[in-house]
């Protein structure tokens, strides 16, 4: 802990690393932050929808300027989440990333499930996790908002809201791009053009893309390999003036990933069911480096193919001076089919052989703004929002418990899972300036929401799973029955016997509001003060278990945030520090919990946390003491707490969980970042670069630091480890060096990641039997030359 105290103090002293990294330079131009410290007061955000200097809003928001994610090579979400203070990426057995923001997140990984931290592409929102894979290329910003955002972006972002601001076209023509080599034979490369198509025409496309070779290493096949990564993105926006007050923006973003699902890390085995004989497994653990892991071959052999396209139509329409229209629509299509491995082994405990699904989802939002120059600034409108998932999960157990060691128990099972999804909302936003310096502010939103759900757990296989749900059916059914056969729903309804699919409906409606109050201390600086309400949906899960009543949905969650903070630009201009302390009371918090089912062990299930809190804290200053140098740095204190909640842990233990923290918080979170840039006489530039982040140790699941696995004739674990669920604190170092040539036209860098291999994992998963953990990836490292016309 000491370390960790020594490296937030040496944040506060060198500086922040959040805001400080948005500039107002093109997303195009390649090459480090070049930042001066006027520049860093001038950033403009849209975190009221309309845009507004940053140090002018009264929320806390961190900002990445498009030129910091090309320099630092900022091109996932992990990445992304690396980069801002209190943003944790967890990886999930299917593929589905998991965010976390100031300790508020959901640790599902269902496709069809809403996040607490929205995503959104230009205000198109991607409503949906999975959506939001490959966003983040040919960027002038991103925007991080923390705390509830509901009242103008929408339930599903009780955490906070992520907003992709992406380049637009240009009144003049430019080109540009870059193309890089790196460790597991990485190719990547970023190309754009841009310019004037007529007088009142535009257009940009944008392409991204990568291929690596495998960078994970079997430990039970020596020359096994997996791990490849194979995407390409592209982004196409045409922008219309087809009046002096009417102006129409018209995108596609598209994505098809082939990559390999990540394969886990093996680390322990523990016993369950005591109806059944334990599995005899004496399989080796994992060697803990970050490329070894292990996977099934055949049938179970990790892959993947989703693909993802989004077209988005904007319309502005001034309908006086000082009132403007606007209109967003935009579609979103995503399928994906995969196979995944999520015990470790190459041994059958936790096979998805097959994870397909889909998503459609169409979205509405029409708004009237008054002039941003206005004493009253005011935002009205309307959403809608109709979706569609589909998932369909086969799993294959054959060689756990469950089969009975392989003495014909039962040996795989599968479920699929449709909902109908149907949003609408209306809301306001207002603020008043009471004096030149005083503002006072106010929103609400009122949203109603349907969600229809049908699922059915069905056998698939050799029919073992159907024999036994008939026989349960005849013992325990209240009702007669048709037994059923392969591919027929087999979980026990109210009645106790098989045969019918799932079928529920959750309809919800809340009012999120805020209030709050700004102080100009001057034109650069801002105190402030906010109370906000938020809300996140309901959902239902898709799992694969016996009753139907583990397939209840989680009820929407609630959280009230109040929080104070300062925006300070110091030294004419040369100091920009950012501090904010809040509280948040969260009530029915949805999490993936745990039961104990009699036959089948311990089974997943959803669930709410009656009561819970975070309390904390997070500051990040911005230093430019000398012209090209750039000193950041940030801090971030999290204290979460379950309040009330008894349930089974992750294990099958019976659990009063109040005291736990809550999942993928770490308790500090320290960033420190160095640019310096040097003009030479010639006009041509050196740079270098560093940056630094450290995270203290967090849970994977509640009370997670508590449960322990000691070994046994039918539990094993990893030597030395003590508790298999809690994630080890640890620091990563980054660093790039290069020149731009006099001109600006080309760049070259040498660049590394996670330089010194720091070995640390994003989450820790449980299968039946198994538990594994996915490690983060090693040490990268190559050359990138970039290059711009115009």
């Amino acid at each position: 802990m000491k370390a960790y105290l020594y490296c937030s103090v040496a944040g506060l002293l060198l500086a922040g690393e959040g805001p400080a990294l948005a500039q107002s330079a093109p997303a195009s131009a390649p090459g480090p932050n070049t930042a001066t410290a006027q520049g860093a007061n001038e950033i403009v955000v849209t975190a009221n929808k309309r845009e507004e200097k940053l140090n002018n809003v009264g929320l806390s928001i961190t900002a990445l300027s498009g030129d910091a994610l090309a320099e630092r090579k900022i091109t996932s979400l992990q990445d992304v989440a690396s980069a801002i203070p209190g943003l944790a990426y967890a990886q999930s057995a299917t593929n589905t990333p998991i965010l976390t923001l100031r300790g508020v997140g959901f640790n599902e990984s269902s496709l069809g499930v809403y996040p607490a931290v929205s995503v959104y592409v230009d205000q198109a929102p991607l409503p949906f996790p999975v959506l939001a894979s490959h966003s983040a290329f040919d960027l002038q910003r991103i925007e991080v908002l923390k705390g509830p955002q509901g009242t103008l972006f929408g339930q599903n972002s009780t955490g906070g809201a992520i907003n992709y601001i992406a380049a637009k076209p240009t009144r003049s023509f430019t080109a540009g791009g870059d193309i890089s080599y790196g460790r597991f034979n990485e190719i990547d490369g970023d190309a754009y053009l841009s310019g004037p198509i007529t007088e009142n025409l535009r257009a940009r496309i944008a392409v991204s893309g990568t291929h690596t070779d495998d960078w994970q290493r079997s430990s039970s096949r020596p020359y096994d390999t997996n791990g490849k990564v194979s995407y390409i993105t592209g982004r196409a926006i045409v922008d219309w003036d087809a009046s002096d007050s009417v102006r129409f923006s018209l995108s596609l973003n598209t994505w098809r990933d082939t990559s390999d699902p990540q394969a886990s890390q093996y680390i322990a085995l523990r016993g369950q069911n005591p109806f059944v004989q334990q599995s005899s497994i004496d399989y080796p653990f994992s060697p803990q480096n970050p490329r070894a892991a292990d996977w099934s071959t055949g049938i179970s052999t990790p892959r993947s193919d989703r693909k993802f396209y989004q077209p988005a139509l904007r319309a502005d329409i001034d309908l006086t001076d000082a009132i403007t229209l606007t209109s967003l629509t935009s579609y979103g299509h995503y399928t994906q089919r995969q196979t995944t491995d999520g015990d470790g082994m190459a041994l059958a405990q936790g096979d998805l052989v097959r994870d397909d699904g889909r998503i459609t989802t169409f979205n509405q939002e029409v708004r009237l703004a008054n002039s941003s120059k206005s004493a009253f600034r005011w935002v009205l409108g309307a959403n809608y929002e109709r979706s569609r998932t589909y998932e369909n999960q086969f799993l294959n157990f054959a060689d756990s418990s469950q089969n009975n060691a392989g003495a014909n128990f039962i040996d795989a099972g599968g479920v699929y899972n449709r909902q109908r999804i149907r949003n609408y909302a209306i809301f306001g936003n207002a603020e008043y300036d009471l004096t030149s310096r005083l503002t006072l502010k106010g929103a609400v939103r009122y949203t109603n929401s349907h969600n229809h759900a049908l699922t059915c757990t069905y056998d698939g296989g050799d029919g073992r799973v159907a024999q036994l749900l008939n026989l349960l059916g005849s013992l325990l059914g209240t009702v007669p029955f048709t037994p059923i056969g392969i591919n027929d729903c087999y979980a026990l309804n109210q009645n106790n016997v098989p045969g019918t699919p799932y079928i529920g409906q959750l309809n919800q409606h809340n009012v999120s509001w805020r209030a709050g109050v700004d102080y100009h201390v001057g034109p650069t600086s801002l105190l402030y003060a906010n109370v906000s309400r938020g809300y996140k949906a309901g959902s239902f899960p898709v799992l694969a278990t016996a009753s139907q009543s583990s397939l209840n949905p989680v009820t929407q969650e609630q959280l009230t945030a109040y929080e104070a903070g300062a925006k300070l630009g110091l030294w004419d201009r040369k100091v920009q520090l950012n501090l904010a302390g809040f509280y948040y009371d969260y009530r029915n918090k949805q999490v993936r919990g745990k039961i104990n089912d009699p036959l089948f062990s311990v089974l997943d299930l959803l669930d709410n946390v009656p009561k819970s809190r975070v309390l904390g804290f997070d500051g990040d200053v911005t230093i430019n003491p000398l012209p090209g140098l750039s000193l950041t740095g940030s801090l971030t204190y999290l204290d979460s707490k379950v309040q009330r909640y008894s349930g089974y842990n992750a294990i099958g233990e019976v659990n009063n969980f109040a005291g736990d923290r809550l999942p993928f918080t770490s308790k500090w979170n320290v960033g420190l970042n160095a640019d310096y840039k040097a003009r030479l006489d010639n006009g041509g530039a050196p740079f270098i670069g560093i940056t630094m982040n450290a995270r203290s140790s967090q849970d994977a699941v509640i009370g997670g630091d508590r449960i322990v696995i000691p070994p046994s004739p039918v539990n094993k674990v990893l030597p030395g480890l003590i508790h298999p669920f809690e994630m080890k604190g640890y620091a990563t170092f980054d660093a790039r060096v290069g020149y731009e040539a006099p001109d600006g036209r080309w760049t070259v860098s040498l660049w590394g990641k996670n330089i010194f291999n720091k070995y640390y994992f994003t989450s820790v998963i449980t299968f039946d039997d198994s538990i594994s953990r996915f490690a983060a990836r090693p040490a990268t490292y190559g050359v990138t030359l970039g290059f711009k016309f115009d």
